[in-house]
């Protein structure tokens, strides 16, 4: 039986074109960083366009890839949750299934766990990160990322970037106290690791907008509330 150091996945809702990418890119990347001692988990959230069929044959062929697969949709945030939970690797990372953080990155997220740090997050929003997106989104992210910072003093820059790796025991030992099941799961783990202690590294990356991304006045309203609800968790209900 392998044994496996890094278990990375890859959130998938619809994302069949994107896989015929990222699955060989992602094997190639990890063998280089951990040969022979890796698992790339497909967190698979009730697609209906074949991604599921498309992953359980690459599954059935390479013992290196894992289908995690949900009839219903569970949320980004359920389904890393489950991905992490059952993944074998003492490293978990994650990202974006369209590749939008270049795969060189993966590198320096995995090395910083070998080298201490609880969790390592990609940024966009460092002065040396090399970005490419619309102003639209540009200043949704700054702002949203200010509102964290100011109402949930993070420290950080960038909390939804989706390129991150973690501890797995950490990671696990902090998850029972997460509520958020989809995008905002990102931004709470985060805030509530550094609420508990955790060492996080933070680092320029660089990326690019994938297709098909808008931003829409009812996520802006919702960016909004899950802060403050988190705020209202995090200082009345638990103190």
């Amino acid at each position: 039986m392998r044994e496996i150091e890094v278990s990375a996945v890859l959130p998938v809702y619809n994302d069949l074109s994107a896989l015929k990418t990222a699955i060989p890119q992602s094997l190639e990347t990890l063998e280089a960083i951990a040969p022979g001692q890796f698992e790339l988990i497909v967190a698979e959230d009730g697609s209906t366009d074949g991604s599921t069929e498309f992953v359980r044959e690459y599954e059935a062929n390479d013992p290196r890839v894992r289908l995690f697969h949900s009839d219903e949709r569970l949320g980004r945030g359920r389904a890393l949750n489950r991905a992490f939970t059952g993944a074998e690797g003492s490293i978990v990372c994650y990202y974006d299934v369209d590749l939008a953080t270049d795969m060189r990155h993966l590198t320096e997220l995995i090395g910083a766990i070998r080298d201490g740090y609880d969790i390592a997050t990609g940024s966009r929003l460092l002065p040396e990160s090399d970005i490419n997106r619309s102003g639209e989104r540009e200043i949704a992210s700054r702002g949203y990322n200010m509102l964290v910072r100011t109402i949930l003093g993070s420290s950080l820059h960038d909390h939804q970037c989706g390129f991150k790796a973690f501890r797995r025991d950490r990671l696990l030992d902090l998850l029972p106290s997460v509520t958020a099941g989809h995008w905002f799961w990102d931004t709470e783990v985060l805030v509530r690791a550094q609420k508990n202690g955790y060492r996080v590294q933070e680092f320029p990356v660089q990326w690019r907008q994938g297709e098909g991304t808008t931003v829409r006045r009812k996520d802006v309203v919702e960016m909004g509330s899950a802060i403050v609800r988190l705020w209202w968790r995090l200082h009345v209900e638990e103190g």
